[in-house]
């Protein structure tokens, strides 16, 4: 017994260790990142290409969702450029769903383990919920749901924004990637408590659920096994290089093939990370409703999946 319980300790510190040091170094890549495309396409652009005039844009924002390498917490720096961007709120949320359930990775490792037949339905129900949900939201007017603060860009630390330094008399302005490195930091030091604590207890529940038990609960013998796989997967953080090998490890352990999709999309498309990070964007109405698409999402396509397969 002290041996597994041993193991479980070392699996959860090995992974926290690990989620830290990858999500810091996506989220300020990533935050940098836009702040790059934010400097060279102004905000009308982006604006204009995801406005969701004639549907255009939602599809538009899904299919960047889909070829973006985004997991769903890495995601959030990309949606708090989009918000200051004043991007159409339909559209970001179009993104929000659908980066994380397409990136190029699950597609990639799901048509090698499942086959094109299972990935053509996969992509299908994933892009075509992104798109629905993100307008039906909009048109709910569930933009009121998020928080001022997100649409505002970050105070630069420092006695004057425009300058870093002072030369002959006069003040040198500051250049513009010190100036996107600065709101990189200061939009990463807002974030790291919500990052700090939602890797903590992801960490925890990756390194102290067994995948023995969570087979147990959602065999094709239990009529609820698609349901309980789609709760259990948002808790249960899995990056998406792992979705799919642990998720066919499962299916061969006895969980239904239903409850597999609903335990990926669960997985791929929320975890407790990004719930956490999405606090310090959205208020708790908006926080509902993701999870709601998310769950709703997963369990719709484990049953159409189970039924058609």
């Amino acid at each position: 017994m002290f041996n597994i319980t041993q193991e479980m300790v070392m699996d959860t510190l090995g992974m926290f260790g690990f989620l830290a040091a990858e999500l810091t170094v996506l989220f300020l890549l990533i935050s940098y990142a836009v702040g790059v495309l934010q400097e060279y396409i102004p905000p009308a652009k982006i604006q204009s290409l995801l406005s969701g005039k004639y549907g255009k844009g939602y599809i538009l924002a899904g299919l960047l969702g889909a070829i973006t390498p985004f997991c769903s917490c890495s995601t959030i720096p990309f949606l708090k450029g989009l918000l200051r961007a004043k991007a159409g709120f339909g559209t970001m949320m179009v993104f929000l769903f659908a980066s994380p359930l397409l990136n190029p990775i699950i597609i990639g490792l799901f048509a090698a383990t499942f086959g094109i037949k299972v990935t053509v339905f996969y992509f299908t129900i994933a892009m075509g919920v992104s798109v629905i949900a993100g307008y039906t939201l909009e048109k709910l007017g569930f933009e009121k749901y998020v928080k001022p603060q997100a649409y505002i860009e970050p105070a630069l630390v420092g006695k004057s924004q425009g300058c870093a330094s002072t030369c002959g008399g006069k003040q040198a302005p500051i250049s513009k990637w010190k100036k996107i490195w600065l709101t990189t930091w200061t939009d990463f030091k807002k974030v790291l408590p919500y990052l700090i604590g939602g890797i903590a207890l992801g960490s925890i529940i990756y390194g102290f659920m067994p995948t023995e038990f969570v087979a147990s609960i959602a065999s094709e013998d239990n009529p609820f096994a698609i349901p309980v796989a789609a709760v259990i997967g948002i808790p249960l953080y899995i990056r998406a290089e792992a979705v799919i090998p642990l998720s066919a490890a499962l299916a061969a352990k006895g969980m239904s093939l239903g409850a597999v999709m609903a335990l990926i999309i669960g997985s791929a498309g929320a975890s407790l990370t990004e719930v956490i990070l999405l606090k310090s964007i959205f208020k708790n109405q908006m926080i509902a409703a993701f999870l709601f698409v998310i769950l709703g999402m997963a369990v719709g396509a484990g049953f159409l999946y189970q039924f058609i397969f």
